[in-house]
């Protein structure tokens, strides 16, 4: 390879990574320096490989610098990428770029104007390739590909901190949710945005390199329905860094939501939460700087509230979540104290951090006291306590600390998830990963490995889709494709994740009980030694390293085990556990980690071989949650993430952090290298290099290069055909380029080479030029020597020639013989060494092969054996040593079972012995005393404050009682017996409660005598052993020795049988106090639930739900009052005495509850039976007993029900008095608990006595109903006419369960009954009982029908005052709930409150007034409306009778001269029929095609529908004016809504509209329209009717016709705009192509060529305008129409202009003035120049002037400012970043030009608004415009079929 001088390269710098030089002397193989230039004009000699052929690498020419997608550079290297990112970023502010499929964003740390509304619609429904590089463009390639290949999308963004990964994700989902809308109306698309500030407040924190960087990585999932709108979201989370919770770096901070909570704690409802600001916390003052700058941490506060509440998090958990927040901080500022031995410490009792944790957490101090310093350890036989030093307390204070805060931050998500979740199904989402990039630190750790490991995933995806697609794009284009060799990082993941990688090793070193770092250290040592991508650093055993596809990081080991454990003491977390609070209990369930466990269960069952091994030791264990270890966790749910990923298709983001000091617009390159090295960028340029980079369109490559085509072949109508003729005589090496179906691809450096050749031949061009010009100026002293030296140079040259060619003849002769010989004697030496060589190779690699087999078969077989042999040995050492160890413990256990047996024998003979065990009993009892004692001193105070809250609820519930009766009195009468039947089945209700309530007391009362009964006979006991300690003591004092030594066998054997007697007692006395003890903790459990939630008053949906079910509201409140009464009495005297009273009042409570609904049900039941049995045909007639036994039975069960009923509402009421009486006489007595047996005596005996009056009463009134109802049945049986009497007669509990025998005796009275009133006929002897039956019959039957209609007119009298009840129990609830939150309130916030409460009362009531006279004064103009025309109808009515009277009169006189009548004129009046105006309307509107009137008189349908107005204004009938005008207008609608995208047929409709507006304007009456008007057109007016209503109807319908108009114009021109005024050549040649790059393929962009010209829009907007005009609309509206048409090719062109770095060039502006100047001139050949259209075209008339002006020097800066006045500041400037040169001639804007132009143009004040809004409509205006036409000069065509209609 040969280099040219003046070739630019780059070489290797130590600072700026990479340096431009250029050659200053030719490169000839085998030279070992190149002698360089570099920009700083210093002479360097660069040394040069000559071994390996390494040359430094060629730059890429100026004209491909700076481009969109660095595909498209020529030269594909690291040093052409970097640059290209710099000139890009720092030059043109371009913070996006394309790399082929990934978009590399760069962060600003600025704010840029690049993502509004704007520019979101600006890259809506665009081709990728068609706009500058975005990141909306990203997401909108996602949307499109999947609306159109209907397959999931992801978009993967990484990159490391600080880089703007947050950002970008927030602002692709923010352009989802602008793009495409909610399908619904529960605004999805904000709680998708409301979801980032709550993650970044709770996952965000402040480190070196971010001021807000994402501590966790994330996948948010987008749901689409099939129409591709939002229906949902969710949100996965990966790997939360927990450890800073409790650590921070120096000038880092802790998550944000911990200051933004601090800087909040002055509000008044945080005022419980005891915080102070930041500093005064040790988890967040670690860091140092508190405050980050530019930043509020309150106001971020108020917005992260914001997002709770949008997302749905009610105020009580946001309140919860806060106070576990600040839990947080005061435990981290607990202090903890060593004791003197070092072993132990304690937290002191008096700290207020600790209390005020318990508090917030609502735990036990003292637990969580005691468990912060100890810790349970638990072996085989026992579990004891074990003190912890101080170090290990704070590691379990911090561990506690950051479990609590991971499990909020997973609730959180949850919670956030389900309010993003939706019930729709989903056809598609869009997947948004905000994943950290590779990090590499001085100290890495646990989390850097996952990081790391996770980011070798995600690169090993990246590199398998980046080269399928090269390959998808090789097959599409039919090119041969050879594998292209890529990193594949596959060896470092299985070094990794593979079995006995060094995850697998962490987790089976952290099941071993005393693993430690060192030693998982040390096994990765043994392990991995050999492996390519591990390494043992030099100088450490602590630490690894581990080669990454980005760098090679070193790991140090300690904490790896701890931080995979993730340990968490269980004592702790069972306190948490039981917390009062519910949230902060769930939180630490153990349903999340049961699968966990069941897993690992599974796990040992599989392999049980090996665990008893570890299940031996002796070790004590430490009690710590059955957490799952981390990586396995985070294995699972990566691997999740990949299968997710890989069943997507993944579009790339890759942010660089241009520098660590956070400058706006600093590039810093060293830094910029490592992270696209990291980032796989430059891995996408190595896999495009080495394949085909380059890619042209054959169209594109003949624009740029035919001046390299020759003449004759352009003669050649086929472009491919001269391209690949060019190519094949420009590029002799066939393996540089590919032709492809529709493109031509280059390997690296042939467009440039191409560049070249193209330069040099303008080049040469140019110096052609100039030769002939001087030429020409030499010619006449030329011609003057020419004569006198011609006949010389004849001679001469003659004799050479001769010379020269015999010369050459023979020279030639011999060279074809030399070649020919030659060739045959390289050829034949050639291909003996191939052969020979050929052979060797083949025999060659067999050998080597078969060995390599052999070797690996060896192997595998010496593996087998040994694997079996060690297994063997192993399982035979296990046996041994298992035995050998159950012989010892056998032996050992026996000693020390002899020397137990022997002591206890010892201490059974002493009596102290039998001292302690009785004071042990003695204080047992005590402290159980004790407890009572203190228990009832506690209900006692409980109850005191009770009774206070309750008796001003019972005086509310009073009043609110004594207004319902008022209001029930004032109703109709006929309500009360049903009403009253309804209280008696409640009634009947309260007496069930009320009898299981008595069962519940009986046991409650037996119970506590047994309890009582026990604790007696253990003080007897006690006592007895008493009296027996000291009888045995007297006996050993009075006994001699002599007499002890006798009987001392004997009394050993009685000691040993009461000692094992007293142990057993001893045992079930312990066993009766846990038991005691644990109902003791369940009574304080429900005084602690009735304090908080004291019966109704906090939950009043329970009084709501019972009052809605019942038709008798005062009776439900009077029950809720006694209800609230009884609890304060109970509270007052005591939980001893009433304890079993409260117990039984939440179950008869419940019980309650249940038969309401129950009853509710069977009512509606009941009710849906009565609506089918009245709408169904009448039964047919028994025809047996058994259907009257059906009927008895059935009416004597809704009797049962019915009684039942009314008397479970009896025991209601009872209850309740029963409960006041027990709780006045227990308040009477003394505190001592003899009163409590009296009281539930007196209970008994009340209740025994009302239950045997209710049986009484019950079967009297179930024998008389039973005797009626029989009666009935026999009527109707003997009628035959009726149904059976469950369709008759509605009995409200007809369903409900009866005692059988009862139904039994019931139906035996009924057949009696019957039995007796059988035989009737006697009395009907002379047959005329016969006759009168007849007519009562005719009787019965009239009645029955007047009686039926009094029924449905009762049912719906009942039906209204039914729903006027449930209003009023409705606003009875909402009183009632008032009235309990106002008991909340303070006394003056009580009256404040019951003001407001009135003030809005009477308010609505005066709404409600104002709208009745609304209505009123409504109905009395209506009424005088049609007063007024009935009179006006009348005074017509006798005018034309006194008319025709005189008519008749005169008639009468000149009879005898009448002459016949001439027949009238048309007076342009035409009639129809009322029943035709629905032909009318169909005939001439909504069936009416525009091109059946071609020919026509122009708005035909207007003039007719007018005429038609006219005929009815005649005759006065305003009714059918106001039909026909109604039904057009309708019908308009309807058929623009049809048509909503035919332009003919809006057009037509508009003309229409709007000439009927004319008409009724111009033949109003109105003198302002009549001015240019004819008599006769004056004699056309209405005379009777103001049409000024409907004239502003029309008007409106006009606007809405031609808005719609403009749409469907916009959407005809708005696809062919950019393609014609941009992209397409109107002056050929002029325009250079450039390279495009990846993008221009994109898969996004359809098939087939779409390029629209000049020609096509002006062919368009001939069409539109030959349509208006043909159809009449007024020529003022086309001005209009064509105005908007020209402002929104304006706005598309030059919105396009701006976001497009490619079409800002000279050329482009010189096309753009042809294009506009074309459109000029079709204005003025259409009379269209005054519609001010060409004003609209201004600012991209100025774009064109400014991208063709020079821009240098100052003087062109102040003509451009004063030239672009039409255009913004930002628009110029953006103009002018984006200018792109097309050939090396051309030179590109400075920097310092563009501070110039930035600094002239400072003092205006332009809009900030980058681009134009192209929507933007301007207000039209329909001027009044008269036609000149006669009403009766109009001819009606016959295809109209409008027969129907009469001329008048």
């Amino acid at each position: 390879m040969s280099m040219g001088s003046y070739t630019r390269v780059w070489i290797p710098d130590p600072d700026e990574v990479w340096r431009s030089a250029e050659l200053t002397k030719d490169y000839k193989e085998g030279d070992k320096s190149l002698q360089l230039r570099l920009e700083d004009e210093t002479v360097q000699e660069y040394p040069v490989d000559v071994q390996n052929n390494q040359l430094p690498f060629l730059r890429n020419p100026d004209i491909l610098v700076g481009e969109n997608d660095l595909t498209a550079l020529s030269y594909l290297h690291e040093p052409a990428v970097l640059h290209n990112l710099k000139v890009r970023f720092l030059e043109s502010n371009h913070i996006y770029t394309y790399c082929g499929i990934v978009l590399v964003a760069i962060n600003p740390y600025d704010q840029l104007p690049i993502y509004g509304q704007d520019v979101i619609y600006a890259y809506s429904g665009q081709n990728m390739g068609d706009m500058d590089p975005h990141i909306f463009a990203v997401a909108e390639e996602a949307y499109k590909q999947m609306a159109r290949d209907e397959k999931n999308q992801s978009i993967i963004v990484s990159g490391e901190s600080g880089a703007g990964k947050t950002v970008s994700a927030k602002y692709a989902m923010r352009y989802f949710t602008t793009v495409s809308g909610s399908a619904s109306d529960t605004n999805i698309e904000e709680k998708v945005l409301a979801s980032s500030p709550i993650m970044e407040a709770i996952g965000n924190a402040k480190t070196t390199r971010n001021d807000n960087s994402s501590r966790f990585g994330k996948y948010i999932q987008i749901g689409f329905d099939k129409r591709y709108r939002i229906i949902g979201a969710n949100m996965r989370t990966y790997l939360l860094e927990k450890s800073r919770v409790v650590f921070q770096a120096d000038d880092e901070r802790n998550y944000h939501i911990f200051y933004q909570l601090c800087a909040a704690a002055s509000l008044p409802e945080f005022k419980e939460l005891a915080l102070t600001c930041a500093e005064d916390f040790f988890y967040t003052s670690q860091g140092g700087n508190t405050v980050i700058e530019g930043v509020d941490d309150a106001e971020d506060f108020e917005k992260t509230r914001q997002a709770f509440t949008l997302v749905g998090v009610r105020e009580s958990h946001q309140i919860s979540i806060f106070k576990i927040i600040a839990s947080i901080l005061h435990l981290g500022n607990v202090e903890i104290e060593a004791e003197r031995d070092g072993e132990s410490c304690r937290v002191s009792p008096e700290d207020e951090h600790l209390s005020d944790f318990c508090r917030l957490l609502g735990v036990e101090h003292s637990q969580m006291e005691h468990w912060l310093c100890h810790r349970k350890l638990v072996t085989t036989s026992e579990t004891y306590v074990k003190t912890m030093s101080l170090q290990q307390v704070v590691n379990a204070r911090d561990a506690l600390a950051k479990h609590i805060y991971a499990q909020l931050f997973h609730w959180i998500v949850e919670h956030v998830n389900k309010a993003l979740h939706t019930s729709l199904k989903q056809h598609s989402f869009i997947g948004v990963l905000d994943i950290y990039g590779f990090e590499t630190f001085e100290v890495n750790s646990f989390e850097q490995f996952c990081i790391n490991y996770a980011n070798e995933k995600l690169q090993q995806q990246f590199n398998s889709h980046v080269f399928k697609l090269e390959q998808e794009e090789y097959m599409k284009e039919q090119i041969p494709w050879t594998l292209i060799d890529f990193y594949d990082n596959q060896p470092c993941i299985d070094l990794i994740e593979a079995k006995l990688g060094i995850l697998d090793l962490l987790d089976e070193e952290c099941k071993v009980p005393r693993g430690t770092d060192q030693n998982w250290t040390q096994k990765l040592y043994d392990r991995h030694s050999g492996s390519q991508h591990f390494q043992k650093p030099r100088m450490s055993n602590k630490a690894f390293i581990v080669i990454h596809f980005a760098d090679k990081v070193e790991y140090l080991s300690d904490g790896f085990l701890e931080k995979n454990r993730d340990t968490v003491y269980e004592e702790q977390i069972n306190i948490l556990k039981a917390s009062k609070f519910p949230l902060v209990a769930d939180l630490f369930h153990d349903g999340k980690d049961s699968a966990p466990a069941t897993t690992a269960s599974s796990k040992i069952n599989i392999r049980p071989s090996r665990r008893p091994m570890k299940a031996s030791n002796k070790e004590h264990k430490k009690t710590v949650t059955g957490h799952r270890p981390l990586s396995p966790q985070f294995r699972s749910s990566l691997h999740l993430l990949m299968e997710t990923l890989n069943a997507t298709t993944p579009h790339y983001v890759r942010c660089i952090k241009p520098n660590d000091e956070k400058l706006p617009f600093h590039f810093n390159s060293k830094r910029a290298v490592q992270q696209l090295r990291a980032c796989g960028v430059l891995e996408t340029i190595r896999i495009s290099a080495a394949g085909y980079p380059s890619r042209w369109s054959y169209h594109d490559f003949f624009n740029r290069y035919r001046v390299l085509v020759k003449k004759k072949d352009l003669a050649n109508a086929d472009k491919k055909a001269i391209c690949r003729s060019v190519l094949e005589s420009l590029i002799k090496d066939p393996d540089k380029f590919q032709f492809g179906r529709t493109k031509i691809f280059f390997r690296a450096g042939q467009v440039a080479y191409l560049e070249k050749l193209r330069a040099d031949k303008f080049r040469a061009a140019t110096i052609m030029i100039q030769k002939t010009v001087r030429g020409w100026l030499q010619k006449q002293k030329y011609r003057r020597l020419k004569g006198a030296t011609l006949t010389l140079q004849r001679h001469c040259r003659g004799h050479l020639a001769r010379r020269l060619a015999k010369h050459l003849r023979r020279t030639r002769a011999a060279v074809v013989l030399q070649k020919q010989y030659r060739m045959q004697r390289a050829r034949r030496a050639y291909q003996r060494v191939r052969r020979a060589a050929v052979v060797i190779q083949a025999f060659a690699r067999g050998m080597f092969v078969r060995r390599i087999y052999h070797q690996v078969l060896r192997e595998h077989k010496a593996t087998v054996i040994q694997k079996h042999v060690r297994g063997w040995m192993a399982r035979r050492r296990f046996q041994r040593l298992r035995g050998a160890a159950i012989v010892i413990q056998c032996g050992f256990r026996r000693l020390k079972a002899k020397q137990a047996l022997k002591a206890l024998r010892i201490e059974a003979r002493s009596a102290e012995h039998l001292k302690r065990l009785n004071v042990g009993m003695e204080n047992k009892i005590v402290q159980l005393q004790r407890k009572i004692d203190d228990q009832n001193k506690e209900v006692k105070t409980l109850s005191e404050q009770l009774s206070a809250i309750t008796s001003a609820h019972a005086m509310e519930v009073e009043k609110l009682k004594k207004e319902v009766a008022c209001y029930q009195q004032s109703q109709d009468e006929d309500r009360g017996p049903q009403l009253q039947e309804e209280v008696e089945s409640l009634r009947t209700e309260l007496q069930r409660a009320h009898s299981e309530r008595k069962v519940l007391e009986d046991t409650h009362t037996r119970e506590k005598d047994e309890l009582k009964k026990r604790v007696a006979d253990l003080e007897q006991e006690n006592a007895l052993l008493k009296d027996e300690k000291e009888q045995l003591n007297n006996q050993i004092l009075c006994q001699s020795k002599d007499e002890f030594a006798q009987n001392s066998v004997k009394e050993n054997l009685m000691m040993k049988k009461e000692l094992e007697e007293e142990r057993s007692r001893y045992q079930n006395l312990v066993k009766e106090y846990s038991r005691l003890e644990q109902r003791y903790d369940n009574l304080r459990d429900e005084m602690t639930i009735l304090k908080q939630t004291p019966g109704h008053r906090r939950n009043p949906s329970n009084q709501s739900s019972l009052e809605s079910d019942s038709n008798y509201p005062s009776i439900s409140t009077s029950e809720v009052g006694d209800t609230e009464d009884t609890l304060q009495q109970v509270e007052e005297i005591g939980l001893e005495k009433a304890a079993m009273d409260m117990t039984v009042f939440l179950k008869l409570q419940k019980r309650v509850r249940e038969l309401e609904q129950e009853r509710k049900k069977l009512q509606v039941q009941l009710e849906k039976k009565e609506q089918q049995d009245g709408k169904g045909v009448p039964a047919e007639q028994p025809s047996n007993d058994s259907d009257l036994d059906q009927d008895a039975d059935l009416a004597y069960n809704s009797l049962k029900r019915q009684e039942l009923e009314s008397e479970n509402k009896k025991l209601k009421n009872e209850l309740n008095e029963l409960r006041k009486a027990v709780a006045d006489q227990a308040s009477e007595h003394s505190p001592a608990a003899a009163g409590t047996p009296d009281s539930y005596s007196l209970l008994l005996n009340q209740l025994r006595l009302a239950n045997e009056e209710l049986e009484v009463r019950k079967e009297e009134v179930l024998i008389l109903r039973t005797q009626i109802v029989s009666a009935d049945q026999r009527r109707l049986a003997g009628k035959g006419s009726e149904p059976n009497i469950n369709a008759r007669t509605s009995w409200p509990n007809s369903e409900k369960h009866v005692d059988q025998e009862d139904a039994i005796e019931a139906y035996h009275g009924v057949c009696q009954t019957n039995s007796k009133t059988e035989d009737w006929g006697y009395l009907n002897e002379d047959g005329e009982l016969g006759l009168a039956y007849q007519g009562l019959k005719q009787v019965a039957r009239l009645l029955e029908a007047q009686l039926q209609a009094q029924s449905r007119e009762h049912e719906e009298e009942v039906d209204n005052l039914k729903a006027q009840l449930e209003a009023l129990k409705e606003e009875m609830d909402r009183q009632q709930q008032t009235f309990c939150q106002t008991l909340l309130l303070s006394p003056e916030a009580q009256v404040e409150f019951g003001i407001q409460q009135e003030m809005s009362q009477l308010t609505n009531e005066n709404l409600d007034l104002k709208e009745l006279v609304e209505k009123l004064e409504k109905n009395e103009r209506k009424l005088k409306k049609q007063l007024k025309i009935y009179m006006k109808k009348v005074q017509d009515l006798e005018a034309a009778q006194a008319l025709a009277q005189s008519e008749r009169k005169r008639h009468e006189l000149n009879r005898q001269v009448t002459v016949q009548r001439k027949e009238k004129d048309f007076q342009g009046m035409l009639e129809y029929h009322k029943e035709d105006e629905a032909l009318l309307i169909r005939n001439l509107v909504t069936e009416l095609k525009p091109q059946t009137l071609a020919g026509a008189v122009p708005c035909l349908p207007a003039y007719i529908l007018y005429m038609c107005i006219r005929h009815a204004d005649y005759v006065n009938d305003d009714l059918k004016v106001h039909a026909l005008l109604t039904s057009t207008i309708n019908g308009i609608k309807k058929v623009l809504k049809k048509h909503n995208e035919d332009f003919e047929m809006t057009s037509f409709w508009l003309s229409n509209t709007c000439r009927l507006l004319h008409c009724l304007k111009q033949y109003s009456g109105d003198e302002g329209f009549m001015t240019q008007n004819t008599a006769k057109q004056n004699e056309h007016c209405l005379k009777n009717f103001d049409l000024t209503e409907y004239r502003q109807v029309l008007s409106d319908l006009s606007i809405q016709i031609y808005q719609q108009l403009i749409k469907i114009a916009e959407g005809l021109l708005q696809p062919m705009i950019v393609s014609a005024m941009l992209e397409n050549e109107s002056i050929q040649g002029l325009s250079g192509v450039k390279p495009t790059g990846y993008r221009k393929r994109t898969s996004s962009m359809p098939e087939g060529d779409n390029s629209y010209c000049l020609e096509a829009i002006i062919r368009q907007m001939n069409s539109f305008h030959t349509v208006m005009c043909d159809q009449g609309l007024d020529p003022e509206i086309i001005l209009q129409v064509f105005r908007q048409l020209f402002y929104m090719i304006n706005a598309v062109t030059l919105n396009n202009l701006l976001l497009r770095k490619d079409v800002c060039s000279w050329s482009t502006g010189m096309q753009l003035r042809y294009n506009i100047s074309q459109l000029e001139e079709w204005l003025r050949g259409r009379n269209l120049h005054q519609s001010g259209a060409v004003e609209t075209m201004e600012p991209l008339i100025q774009a064109a002037q400014l991208l063709q002006l020079k821009k240098k020097s100052p003087e062109d800066a102040e003509a451009i400012c004063s030239l672009c006045t039409a255009l913004s500041t930002q628009q110029i400037v953006k103009i002018l970043n984006l200018y792109t040169p097309l050939n090396e001639f051309e030179e590109r804007v400075t920097v310092a030009f563009i501070r110039t132009i930035q600094a002239q143009l400072q003092d205006r004040n332009d809009p900030q608004q980058l681009l134009l809004d192209f929507k933007h409509m301007f207000p039209v205006l329909f001027p009044f415009n008269p036609s000149s036409l006669t009403m009766d000069s109009i001819h009606i065509p016959a295809c109209l079929n409008l027969e129907f209609l009469n001329e008048v």
